[in-house]
């Protein structure tokens, strides 16, 4: 009979997926180092996957048109006309940039949004906004939600070596674009993709119990106590999307969610040090 080698093990690569957005992108210098921070994990053999948004950016892009943002309860309402500007600010500069530094460090990345691949399917967003007591619903024009995300053009990449880099916009069924939070669209491909750690980069070093108090820092945190920290307002204003997405997160199939400072690169690097790093949410 004759002699059959035994086929090679391949050892499975930990996927790292990074939020990335806020002031750590507005800072060009820190932006490359952060940008760096990201891709030196991919050379010590994790698969990288980068989501981000650009407030500041559709702000600014808004203003050199001359088109006013209505905010309702801290949410963008987005009109067609609007909608155009933001696919250009984060698809066009915000996403653009990322990948001219990721390609200048020697790696291949690939810009999308949820559209391409149809990786993310959005659906429209009613948002319940309460006034004098009074809840009513409210439309927030082309603001939307992940309806659902299919992997297969991610994982294709991934499996090509390359560093799929995706901003937060996506098609309903019927074709219409969506602004979506960066926050939730990250949670929810990290979750489709039961990434190892899903990382969001924020300017501050994590959740604190008293939002003025850095010592007062949560190191780790389950998903069950959620709940109780909105409720004595620990967890509030942009904190809460971002609890929000690490808890879609985790219960759609990522390992483990963690809120670290985006400011400081060094914080990236000692995730994998068996450092504590930031606020380390589990189920």
């Amino acid at each position: 009979m004759a002699y059959k080698p035994k086929k090679k093990m391949m050892t499975k690569k930990h996927l790292i997926l990074f939020k990335y957005g806020g002031n750590a992108m507005t800072n060009q210098l820190l932006k490359k180092q952060v940008v760096k921070s990201m891709c030196d994990l991919k050379e010590k053999g994790y698969q990288v996957v980068i989501v981000h948004g650009g407030g500041p950016f559709i702000k600014q892009t808004l203003e050199e048109v001359n088109i006013e943002s209505e905010f309702i309860d801290g949410q963008r309402k987005t009109t067609p006309k609007a909608m155009e500007y933001v696919e250009m600010a984060l698809k066009g500069k915000v996403n653009g940039s990322l990948i001219s530094i990721i390609n200048a460090m020697g790696h291949k990345a690939v810009g999308l949004s949820g559209k391409d691949g149809q990786t993310v399917t959005a659906k429209k967003r009613l948002h319940k906004h309460t006034k004098n007591e009074k809840t009513e619903m409210v439309d927030l024009g082309q603001v939307g939600d992940a309806e659902s995300v299919d992997t297969s053009l991610i994982k294709l990449l991934l499996k090509n070596d390359f560093i799929p880099v995706i901003t937060c916009i996506a098609s309903d069924k019927k074709g219409n674009d969506y602004n979506i939070n960066g926050d939730l669209f990250a949670g929810h491909i990290a979750g489709a993709l039961s990434a190892e750690q899903y990382i969001i980069l924020t300017d501050v070093d994590g959740l604190m119990l008293d939002k003025d108090n850095p010592a007062s820092i949560i190191n780790e945190l389950k998903v069950a106590k959620i709940n109780y920290l909105k409720e004595i307002n620990c967890i509030q204003g942009g904190m809460i999307p971002k609890i929000d997405s690490c808890e879609i997160a985790l219960k759609k199939g990522a390992k483990l969610a963690r809120i670290i400072n985006g400011t400081v690169p060094e914080q990236i690097v000692s995730l994998f040090e068996n450092k504590e790093v930031g606020t380390a949410i589990s189920v």
